[in-house]
């Protein structure tokens, strides 16, 4: 094992990445706008509970369909990645302000449409930056800060969206925070990257969709990704009305306890990814470390299951609680492995269309909690097929992925 000491992250590499993951805090504390208001919504326009699945998934039809069809992952190497960043983040926040204002339904879907536009940019363009710039003993505490950013902006939008929401409404929640939120561009367009870390790509360095669709690893990491993500955005966006409908929470209550497992995440993400960081320091594998925390992290998410099958309410967030704070030792490996085994020139490409095959789940799981839901009046089938895809989300990410290291990409 390795006892050299690695350089520690610049301040201008902590900047960049403060500044990431503050818009991926902002990302998904817009995505959990329309859980918070699910049920005020669901009552306003009369829509059932398929209908209420079905507003969640077009955000994620539109945000998945430009990954996997590497638009995304296209425009993040073409152009300055730093702005494409930027205009991304301008529409995504426009979108959420314009719907607090509009009164037509079929309106309020096409906004959710081009939100997902807006926020399908933002992985690839994280993924460049952070393949580009950060070495590998780094991207795993580098990643988690990012991913905890996602974990715990649902955290705050819970309580401060549910407290907001029952005092005055959803409409100038939504307004409030997509036009107070523009002011990230401010700093982000002072400090975002610059010369050759954000230039467009050189395209002969840059591998062909083909070869990186050939690539077994690729598609056994979009699957495990998928599984989780199945898992993640089941409890982002049905949770709070889980608990409205189911335990009888009113909604300062729901607002009080439903942040608590999504913080779990974020927490367990940070440590998880120091962890892992500092073990590939001391020379362990990388390999090992990053597939034994996926593979423990996914595993272990099936307690959610018991969720549904407890009787007592504080129980039952308790053990979501754990649940969600198992899942955060994978959420913290992700990035990292893929950034790992794409290496630089093909991170974005790479990222692009797995994270937007992975976000189909962002599309079944919302429907087919709503379905489930209206056929059985229950949510134990939804919890008990969340638990499961987390299992086999494990076994794709541990025995389908090969070694954690770049791919030698054929001309």
């Amino acid at each position: 094992m390795s006892l050299s000491v690695p350089r520690r992250m610049s301040r201008e590499e902590w900047t960049v990445l403060l500044l990431l993951s503050a818009s991926a805090f902002l990302n998904y504390f817009d995505r959990i706008t329309l859980s918070v208001a699910a049920t005020d919504i669901q009552r306003e326009f009369h829509i059932t509970n398929t209908e209420l699945g079905s507003l969640h998934s077009a955000f994620f039809a539109a945000y998945a369909i430009c990954q996997i069809s590497f638009l995304s992952g296209w425009v993040v190497g073409r152009f300055n990645v730093g702005w494409v960043l930027a205009w991304g983040f301008f529409v995504w926040t426009c979108a959420t302000a314009a719907t607090g204002l509009m009164h037509v339904f079929a309106v309020i879907i096409v906004l959710r449409v081009v939100l997902g536009i807006g926020e399908s940019v933002s992985y690839p363009s994280y993924s460049r930056i952070l393949a580009s710039s950060f070495p590998e003993h780094h991207r795993g505490l580098a990643n988690a800060l990012i991913d905890a950013a996602t974990k715990s902006a649902p955290a705050a939008g819970t309580l401060l969206g549910g407290l907001l929401v029952a005092r005055y409404g959803w409409r100038p929640f939504f307004f409030a925070l997509g036009a107070g939120t523009l002011v990230w561009l401010v700093p982000w367009i002072r400090f975002m990257p610059r010369g050759a870390l954000a230039a467009p790509e050189d395209g002969t360095l840059v591998p062909s969709i083909g070869a990186i669709l050939r690539q077994r690893s690729m598609w056994f990491a979009a699957i495990g990704q998928f599984c989780a993500n199945y898992f993640w955005y089941f409890l982002m966006t049905w949770l709070p009305a889980y608990l409205e409908k189911e335990r009888h929470f009113p909604k300062p209550k729901m607002a009080l306890f439903a942040w608590l497992p999504f913080l779990a995440i974020a927490l367990a993400g940070v440590i998880s990814g120091w962890a892992s960081d500092r073990l590939i320091e001391r020379g362990y594998s990388v390999t090992l470390v990053r597939k034994t925390f996926a593979g423990v992290g996914m595993a272990g998410s099936v307690l959610v299951i018991a969720v549904a099958m407890v009787r007592s309410d504080t129980a039952a967030i308790a053990t979501l609680t754990v649940a969600c704070a198992i899942y955060g030792i994978y959420a913290s490996q992700l990035f990292a492995i893929v950034q790992a085994i794409a290496g630089p020139h093909a991170s974005g490409k790479w990222t692009s269309f797995q994270n937007g095959f992975a976000n189909f789940a962002g599309i079944l799981a919302p429907w087919l909690t709503g379905v489930v839901l209206d056929a059985t009046g229950q949510f134990f089938y939804a919890f008990l097929l969340a638990g499961l895809i987390a299992v086999a989300g494990a076994a794709s990410w541990v025995f389908g992925v090969g070694r954690i290291e770049q791919v030698k990409f054929s001309k």
